[in-house]
């Protein structure tokens, strides 16, 4: 397919899947430094996938279905405050095949009669990531027991579950996401202060951006567990903050110097 994309280096045998954005490189020397959090994580649930429909009647040989691909939160929750815009790239046959997506919800929808992978790129705010995160998704069409005439009202649905994780997010990113329902940060230290949050272009402007009440949320795959998994994100980055610190610790009483720490970064444990 033209315009293929490298797929992005995961962190992964976990359950659920996580998707690593790599650690940013020092960027002390950088003309305003930036601040980040060290030995912290931020995880943010996504969902992504297509919704296909037979067109029944009115199918031709080359437009028998309209599909839907997308990228919504896991609890249907606004992700527009992580996500700048998505990019799917279809395959070459359609007219313009890159889509370019400024705002949630991120989707886009087409017709045609045939399966294929779709590459779909994240592009993050500019205080998140420099970086895109890409995936790949195939879009099917026909479900896989095939018997009887086809149905136009029960759509072929294909989802997958992420979470991305931002190690040592900037101080500003944090701050910004920290009581929002689509993200999941750990508890700071008492008394730790972060910086009054900078507001990005608000989506909200242009249009409510989760999918809760989104013409096709019927037929979402249950991820009601991801509450559930939100807690267990949670506890996890708590873990591994504790982890870290008692590991210090140890260093100390075996005399070991702990590690130093960056100019331009905070230490948690």
């Amino acid at each position: 397919m033209e315009g293929e994309i490298e797929p992005v280096d995961c962190a992964s045998a976990s359950k659920p899947p996580r998707l690593e954005i790599p650690k940013v490189p020092d960027d002390s020397e950088k003309p305003i430094a930036i601040k980040r959090l060290k030995d912290v994580e931020i995880c943010v649930p996504i969902v992504y996938g297509t919704m296909a429909f037979h067109l029944g009647r009115k199918a031709s040989e080359s437009q028998s279905h309209r599909w839907t691909v997308y990228v919504r939160g896991a609890t249907n929750e606004d992700i527009g405050v992580v996500i700048k815009r998505v990019v799917f790239q279809l395959h070459p046959s359609f007219n313009n095949p890159t889509r370019v997506v400024e705002s949630p919800p991120f989707e886009l929808q087409e017709c045609g009669w045939g399966e294929f992978e779709i590459a779909i790129s994240l592009f993050f705010h500019s205080d998140v990531c420099d970086k895109p995160l890409d995936l790949y998704h195939h879009l099917k069409l026909y479900p896989e027991a095939e018997s009887g005439p086809k149905s136009t009202k029960k759509p072929v649905v294909m989802e997958s579950y992420n979470e991305i994780v931002f190690p040592e997010p900037a101080e500003g990113f944090f701050a910004r996401v920290l009581n929002h329902p689509a993200v999941v940060v750990p508890r700071l230290p008492a008394g730790f202060v972060l910086p009054t949050p900078v507001p990005i272009d608000s989506v909200h402007e242009k249009g409510r951006g989760d999918t809760k009440n989104h013409p096709l949320s019927h037929w979402f795959m249950n991820f009601s567990e991801a509450d559930e998994l939100l807690k267990i994100a949670s506890a996890r980055q708590q873990v591994q903050a504790h982890i870290i610190k008692l590991r210090r610790e140890l260093n100390m009483m075996n005399g070991l110097p702990p590690p130093p720490n960056p100019a331009s970064g905070h230490d948690y444990a």
